[in-house]
């Protein structure tokens, strides 16, 4: 497997809760060529995961292992495999498409013969061309998620890890974004797909892995989750599963 996630868990501490787990002693794994989808509402522990796959959290406990590299042993080649792209992802509002991929690749130690051609790609491939040479503070918010997006994957990386990726798009933007990530699984990319939108879950993912309070309830294909729940639509399926794990949904 490309991505493998054995028993992890992180804790935080707050005022009002004190000491709780984010992410209770999950598993799961991702091989080339799939999207697995983390489905669950906010605060289930989605965002948390996907930035310890990242390498952007420490782990209390667990292990992950991205393209044979342990996070922990060797976090500098896990970020050399993985392209991420989160909520968060910002750009230098002065720089235009152009230079920020251009930057980002030589970040990355992408090969300098290549790089130019290889910024090119991605200014095609995410249909960038008619504002790659303007600044990234004029662009609107889908201009700039395109931009982001290539920013993520400007050094091919074999991984991509989309945290919530359509949070605050319009619906053109959306559609774009949904190609983007079946074009990825096309060329044999592992993508891990974070988000609480069950027709986006239902619409992109090979196999779906229900979260709640830190936990992992169900991981499955579609189909093997209707059969488990009895229900059909993907939101029933999740109120099925939540209920039988005995958790109440609010």
């Amino acid at each position: 497997m490309t991505v493998e996630v054995s028993h992890l868990t992180k804790h935080f501490y707050d005022a009002r809760r004190g000491d709780f787990a984010a992410v209770d002693d999950i598993s799961f794994s991702c091989a080339h060529g799939e999207i697995l989808g983390l489905l669950g509402p906010n605060g289930a522990g989605k965002t948390t995961t996907m930035r310890m796959i990242g390498t952007i959290l420490t782990p209390d406990a667990g292990k992950i292992s991205v393209e044979g590299f342990d996070s922990q042993k060797s976090p500098q080649e896990v970020r050399r495999c993985l392209g991420f792209l989160s909520a968060e992802t910002g750009l230098y509002e002065r720089l235009t498409p152009r230079e920020t991929l251009t930057y980002f690749a030589q970040l990355s130690n992408y090969p300098a013969a290549k790089l130019k051609s290889r910024v090119e790609e991605v200014i095609q491939m995410l249909t960038i061309g008619a504002f790659a040479d303007t600044r990234c503070e004029k662009l609107s918010t889908g201009m700039k998620q395109k931009v982001s997006i290539a920013r993520a994957v400007v050094h091919d990386p074999p991984v991509i890890v989309l945290d919530e990726p359509t949070s605050g798009l319009d619906v053109l933007a959306i559609q774009s974004m949904h190609q983007f990530i079946q074009g990825c699984r096309e060329s044999g990319k592992c993508v891990l797909l974070s988000t609480h939108i069950m027709s986006e879950a239902e619409k992109l993912c090979d196999r779906i892995a229900i979260v709640y309070k830190g936990k992992i309830f169900a991981l499955g294909r579609l189909e093997e989750l209707r059969k488990k729940t009895g229900q059909h639509y993907l939101e029933d399926i999740f109120l099925a599963i939540v209920q039988e794990a005995g958790s109440e949904f609010v």
